[in-house]
Order: C-alpha cells, then structure tokens, then sequence
C-alpha cells in the first residue's frame, strides 16, 4: 500500500502538553501524512505544532470528538487518501500498531479496531466497567457485538472511507461506527492493541464522565 495515501487523523483539544511527542512517535513509525484536527483548544496547541509538518485544521468552537473525525475525514478525501487511522492526541495510543492495522487493510478488510486487553493490570478499573456498557448499549441499539466500542484508534479502507457515514459531533461517534460496519457490510475485525495509561492521560480534564456517558447514551437512543 502506498504510504503517500495513508493518513493518521488525530483529534486534538488542550493536548498541547504531550501532542508534539505523539506526532513524533508516528513519523519515527515510518508515517508522515498527519492531520490535526485543533477542536478550538484554548491552550497553546497551534504554537507547538508549528514546526511539525503536519496538515493543520483549526475548529474556532470546540465542537466534540466526532466532530473532528468527521472533519478530519472530509480533509483526508480531498487528499486522496486511500487508509486512514483514527490516532487519540493523549499519549495513549502506541503508533507500533498503526503498521498492523494498514496490514489488515490490506489483506481486505474494511474496518480495523482496536481493543484493549482488560486484563491488564493498569487499566483503570472504571473504565473497563464503563467500557463493558457501552459495549453492551451498542449491540442494543445497532445489533453487532465488539469487545471495545469505544476505543478511538481504528484504521479504515476506501471503501469505508467512501460509505461511512457521521452525524454524531460528541463522544458517541465511537459506537455510530459500528451502525455504519452493520449498516454497509463492512469486513471488519479486532486488533488488540497497546495502551499506555500516562498520569497526564488520567488526570487531563476534557475526558468522558458519567454524566457524559449517560448523555451520549441518549442520543444515540435517539439517534439509533
């Protein structure tokens, strides 16, 4: 697969702390075709990412997660892209599996996932609970079960790219996936992947809460 049209989206709000190293974590991986999606941070991400050379699209308002992927997603059209993979800004994210995912792309399939292995002795305790809800809502309300369905690093072929269809702006984007996968046919499967929970990453503040969680359960009630 030509690298020239493999592009890394990354949604970015207030990462300006950790965002310059995982940019350059990704290029030492071997992939350079970076989208930043800025959701209108009130830090001082545009300065950092100044002298990266990656592709910089700013929100003036801060619209949410989904919102940026869908944006990213239009940039990466534009370009020509033929992969893309969806790469979280917090640090948690390990670019060594990026090259994986473009590998199972190749070998047909669709959609890629990524999913944590909840055995880990690190992973926050809430979050594996968390995470097993969600996945239980989203085979409720879309009828196609995976074992992490709200894991941000994905990566998509063309044809997803060309069928997959967002209206979500907020966290529920994650789940909305997985209607558009069983919606369109999509070839998909699961990658375990390596997650680095980081003090930054479980003190930062713009994360999902309860509350948040509870919300986006509703829209995508409303929605799905």
């Amino acid at each position: 697969m030509d690298k020239e049209k493999i592009y890394i989206v990354i949604p970015a709000y207030n990462e300006a702390i950790v965002l310059g190293g995982v940019i350059d974590e990704i290029k030492k991986n071997g992939f350079h075709n970076i989208i930043v999606v800025d959701d209108g941070s009130t830090d001082n991400t545009s300065h950092v990412l100044k002298n990266k050379a990656i592709i910089y699209v700013r929100h003036s308002l801060n619209r949410g997660k989904g919102a940026s992927i869908k944006t990213g997603f239009e940039a990466c059209k534009l370009l020509g892209a033929n992969s893309i993979v969806t790469f979280d800004g917090d640090g948690q994210h390990d670019p060594i599996d990026i090259q994986p995912m473009i590998q199972l792309i190749q070998k047909g399939f669709d959609v890629v996932m990524g999913s944590r292995n909840y055995q880990e002795k690190h992973m926050p305790r809430y979050k594996a609970v968390g995470n097993s809800i969600g996945n239980f809502i989203t085979w409720l309300i879309y009828g196609l079960w995976v074992s992490d369905s709200q894991f941000g690093l994905r990566a998509y072929s063309q044809k997803a790219i060309d069928n997959i269809h967002l209206t979500s702006d907020r966290y529920e984007f994650d789940s909305e996936i997985i209607r558009e996968i069983a919606r369109h046919g999509l070839k998909h499967c699961e990658m375990t992947a390596h997650v680095r929970y980081t003090e930054y990453a479980k003190k930062k503040k713009n994360k999902q809460s309860v509350i948040g969680a509870m919300k986006m359960v509703f829209r995508m009630l409303l929605t799905g």
